[in-house]
């Protein structure tokens, strides 16, 4: 396996690229005009922000352990740190289309992009949950992706940052709509996923050994159906108005409802029974959800 290549500064992706540097801390490559020489089996990482489309598949992509072709027009979006896998696969294809918008957290400190760029959580999806673009929509993140590359022709001045942050903000807000569009138009195998998390949360909380593992993670929940913990847990806001976490601990309150009402048990032995260390957090956040005490709603119940 070849070691990972840290690419630390746009510079370093320009270089990578062979393309030109206009901006210290933004580029836009249009992929359709770059000589893809990567070697396969390069592996890496960057420093910055990485979104990409392609409608052609010059060369595979594995992040992780998931491979992705871009070959059905689809869009990545990539958090700084994560390390790709670049496997060499050339097609000839005619009207290739692809680009490239990168952009390092410098850029936006202290702009309103940067306060909410947590709020953007497909920077954390996996490769196969990827955006999947209508023409419409490629067109609409083209438009302003090619607004980005103009503001780049353009000397650097005061107003650069604000011009180049809101229109990265723009593209992504759009991409918000249209994952929310992904989420709808998959609906059907939506569902078959929340059958499944509804499955693993019974079976878990109805386990003899649910005191030696603990409450359960979103994180194992996501890979029981593999998906990311992101993915998921978005995926079960909008079908359900409950994240990951929130459906645990629904789950969580529902079982304590049915051990307080069935069982004599003291409340730290029902904390303990569900995972707790700490029978105070147990009844924190049973109150957090009932607006009762444990022992409050046993006695009214």
């Amino acid at each position: 396996m070849k070691p990972v290549m840290y690419l630390h500064n746009i510079a370093d992706i320009n270089l990578f690229m062979d393309d030109k540097v206009r901006h210290p801390l933004v580029a836009v490559v249009d992929f359709s005009k770059i000589d893809e020489h990567i070697e396969e089996g390069t592996r890496i990482s960057c420093d910055f922000y990485m979104i990409m489309f392609k409608n052609y598949c010059a060369n595979k992509l594995r992040y992780g352990r998931k491979s992705y072709d871009f070959q059905d027009g689809s869009l990545l979006c990539i958090a700084p740190g994560q390390v790709l896998t670049m496997d060499k696969e050339i097609e000839n294809k005619k009207d290739m289309m692809g680009w490239g918008l990168f952009f390092h957290p410098d850029l936006i400190r202290g702009t309103s992009l940067g306060t909410r760029m947590k709020d953007y959580s497909f920077f954390s999806y996996e490769t196969n949950e990827a955006l999947h673009l209508s023409d419409k929509e490629k067109l609409v993140l083209y438009e302003i992706v090619q607004k980005i590359n103009a503001e780049l022709a353009e000397s650097i001045d005061r107003h650069s940052q604000t011009l180049i942050t809101s229109n990265i903000e723009l593209l992504l807000n759009y991409c918000t709509r249209y994952y929310d569009r992904q989420f709808i138009t998959r609906k059907i195998s939506n569902q078959d996923i929340l059958s499944k998390i509804e499955g693993v949360l019974s079976n878990y909380f109805q386990s003899a050994d649910i005191s030696e593992k603990g409450l359960p993670t979103v994180k194992y929940l996501a890979e029981q159906v593999y998906l990311s913990p992101n993915y998921l847990s978005d995926l079960l806001k909008r079908e359900t108005g409950m994240n990951a976490k929130d459906r645990i601990h629904y789950y969580l309150i529902e079982e304590a409802k049915n051990l307080l009402m069935s069982t004599d048990k003291t409340v730290g032995e029902l904390a303990f029974n569900l995972g707790f260390e700490y029978p105070q957090y147990f009844s924190r956040l049973f109150k957090s959800k009932t607006g009762m005490t444990p022992i409050e709603y046993r006695s009214t119940n």
